[in-house]
């Protein structure tokens, strides 16, 4: 029996590796799966040997704090990956820990072919990781055209799939409500799928939210989130006595009440593409410890944050980051887009002529193609969809 192990290092990773799995579990039924993943990859039926939130970290403060935590779950990781004996180790996203646990499985068991989703980002820093990443990764999954260059000129093989999370889904804009959202307008909130942001990022929004219950009286406060982070999320709504907030965790519920939002705030990150690809104006916060911030902003070589404004080369989607990552602030540029149709409509507009380069037809089938190709070689030289 073939084998494959997943390697994810936090939800968004999971949710894209479970696009892909489920493709290949449509197509054959002969595979043995073990991972580190989380609800996405559990709900197929892919064990996990521990809890994603084991391993998830953020910021170099953060890291740097939990060094040995960090070291010993990589060193783990690779002991069960070597004990499973895989012919595939698919790994998404999260480099800091996912591209290191591949390079230590690769010198133990070179035979094991490494595929990897999601490239580091050298187009924002450290340009100089894609030479090292041809000595342990057979593969590469890009999400972005983009990036083809920057592994072209190493020769390192790869693929521009596509971004699965933009492949199309059902575009009916049929309302969904529930008691807390019949006859009101929905904004959907997203405060981060880690314990760090979550943390940081959901006062902020309870102050913005607040703002906004002063000026409107029809709104409904819908924070998307995982399972894991309900409770947490629940406790400090509760505590601001808020009424028009309620909390989606379920993924179907969570792109049901998407698609029927007016309007979303986000945290930066993967999940801004789906908002956009439904078009649903939004803006983009982000905050995180000064010492973090100024780390970074010395290391990045990009004027954004956010994809869609990178790709572009302009800000599309207002950007709210650190010391204007405030409620005041977050309600000021709200209330300007809520009011300002032409804006909104023009951010639409052009945020999804961008994400029309990010697709490349089904990027799931793409991703999937590329892995039975190894399970099942064809031809070595000519990586053919099946």
């Amino acid at each position: 029996m073939k084998k494959i192990f997943i390697l994810t290092g936090e939800p968004s990773g999971d949710k894209l590796a479970s696009t892909v799995i489920k493709q290949i579990k449509q197509k054959e039924n002969d595979i043995e799966f073990l991972s580190v993943g989380g609800s996405h990859l559990s709900s197929l039926g892919v064990e996990s040997i521990f809890k994603l939130k084991d391993i998830t970290y953020i910021g170099f403060t953060s890291v740097l704090l939990n060094i040995f935590k960090i070291r010993s779950k990589i060193n783990e990781t690779v002991n069960k990956i070597i004990e499973f004996n895989p012919d595939i180790l698919f790994s998404v996203d999260s480099p800091d820990y996912t591209l290191r646990v591949a390079e230590k499985v690769k010198k133990v068991k070179p035979n094991i072919k490494t595929v990897h989703f999601v490239a580091p980002q050298v187009w924002i820093w450290r340009e100089s990781r894609v030479k090292k990443l041809k000595k342990y990764l057979d593969h590469i999954l890009l999400l972005f055209p983009f990036e083809k260059k920057y592994f072209d000129n190493e020769n390192i093989t790869n693929t521009f799939t596509g971004h699965p999370l933009l492949n199309q889904q059902d575009k009916n804009k049929a309302k969904f409500t529930d008691g807390n959202t019949e006859n009101k307008k929905i904004i959907s909130i997203y405060s981060g799928s880690r314990l760090s942001e979550i943390k940081i990022l959901t006062p902020v929004l309870i102050d913005f939210i607040k703002l906004m219950n002063k000026k409107y009286h029809n709104l409904s406060f819908v924070f998307q989130t995982t399972k894991e982070y309900v409770d947490l999320l629940q406790k400090i709504i509760n505590k601001s006595k808020l009424q028009n907030c309620i909390i989606s965790f379920d993924e179907k519920d969570k792109f049901q009440f998407l698609k029927s939002s007016m309007f979303a705030v986000v945290k930066s990150g993967t999940v801004s593409l789906e908002i956009a690809n439904e078009g649903v104006p939004s803006i983009i916060i982000y905050k995180m410890s000064m010492i973090n911030f100024f780390i970074i902003k010395m290391l990045v070589k990009v004027k954004f944050a956010n994809i869609i404004n990178i790709a572009a080369k302009h800000e599309i989607i207002p950007e709210l980051l650190q010391s204007k990552c405030n409620g005041k602030k977050i309600f000021k540029e709200v209330d300007r887009l809520l009011n300002n149709n032409t804006d909104l409509n023009e951010q639409i507009m052009k945020s999804q002529a961008v994400i029309k380069n990010f697709k490349n037809g089904d990027a799931s089938k793409n991703a999937c193609s590329v892995l039975l190709n190894y399970l099942y070689p064809v031809d070595n030289n000519n990586f053919i969809k099946r």
